[in-house]
Formats: C-alpha cells, structure tokens, sequence
C-alpha cells in the first residue's frame, strides 16, 4: 500500500475545497433542476413552482431586510460576491436594469436585491457596491445560510441570479452570469405579465 504524506493530502483536500467553492463554471448533478453556471436560464412553470423563499437579514449597510415584505412585487436576487470576476463584470448590467425596470409600466412593480456571500466584512462588500453605483440593498451572508433557503434552486456558486413573482417563488433562475440585460429585462416581464393575468 502506498502511503501519501499527510501534507499532501491536506493540500489535496484544500485544493478541492477551494475548486468546489470558487466562482466557476463546473458542470452540474444531472438532475434536471439543476443548471450549470454558465448563463443557462431555467424558467418555472407556475403550477411547479416550490413555495415562497423565506429569506431575512441585515444588508451590507446594517439595516434589516425580510423579502416577504416585498410580496406583490417582482424580485430580482442576485447572488454575488466581489472577488468574483463574472460577478464584477455583470454589476453593472443589473444596475443598469434595475434603472430601467424602475421607470415605465414597470415602475415600483420590481425590486432588486442582491446577497453577499464570501466576502469577510460588510465595509469591503459595501465599497465594491458604492464603487459600481449599486443602489440597491444587499443581504450580508458570508456563510452562504441564505442559499440554503431557496430549495432546488440554490445557486451553489455566484454569480446567480433568481427571478421571484410576486407570491416570492421562484420563477426563473441563471446559475452563472445573466447572459444580457434583455434576457433579464424579459424574464422580469414575462413574470410581471403572468402575474397580471
């Protein structure tokens, strides 16, 4: 039996911990829910869609913030963190949809929240976000507790993004980087469209 080192199975180890929890694109489960990171979008059927995401805490300026309190409206998530490049790059794209879907026959009907994870104090987060012109809030999670809440659909690595209808279940998912703002722009739409009719 050959024996490896005990340092060179700790850095093993770490080398798949850090691949298994960095920003990247490696292929999903197989299971059809499942979408691997790189700007597919998955679409939920009304009558398939899980319950109403719980989610609570205290965003990146200290203030309290439970989604529930945004039912009736359109919820654009985005998971992110800012040592993440696709995240980084994407930024200002949702800025400036979030501008765009504020105004128009979409006004007040939307809202964007994002979610830190990873990043070890609210000040840098906070910074990278003031930096990009970010105005809306983000949840501060650098454990990744929030994911957990989002059932089938957590992301198991940002960027992602999550459309919920106005009910707060999730009605659209990209694992990995928004592809375009139209793609968003139209995702937020056809769910802002169903929820009319």
């Amino acid at each position: 039996m050959i024996r490896v080192p005990r340092a060179v199975r700790a850095a093993t180890l770490l080398g798949v911990v850090l691949l298994a929890t960095a920003c990247s694109k490696i292929d999903g489960t197989g299971d059809l829910n499942y979408v691997k990171g790189d700007g597919q979008v998955v679409e939920v059927a009304k009558a398939d869609r899980q319950k109403p995401v719980d989610i609570a805490g205290t965003t990146l300026q200290g203030n309290k913030l439970d989604l529930a309190t945004l039912r009736g409206k359109v919820v654009v998530l985005n998971v992110w963190w800012s040592g993440c490049g696709p995240c980084r790059a994407e930024m200002p794209m949702l800025v400036r949809a979030e501008k765009e879907l504020g105004k128009g026959t979409t006004a007040g009907k939307v809202a964007f929240v994002g979610i830190n994870i990873r990043d070890l104090a609210p000040e840098n987060a906070a910074a990278f976000e003031r930096d990009r012109g970010v105005d809306y809030p983000s949840l501060y999670d650098p454990s990744s507790e929030t994911l957990l809440k989002m059932g089938r659909y957590a992301p198991y690595a940002p960027p992602a993004t999550l459309v919920l209808d106005r009910t707060g279940r999730v009605a659209a998912l990209i694992n990995g980087p928004v592809p375009s703002q139209g793609t968003l722009t139209t995702l937020v739409e056809d769910t802002l469209a169903e929820s009319d009719g």
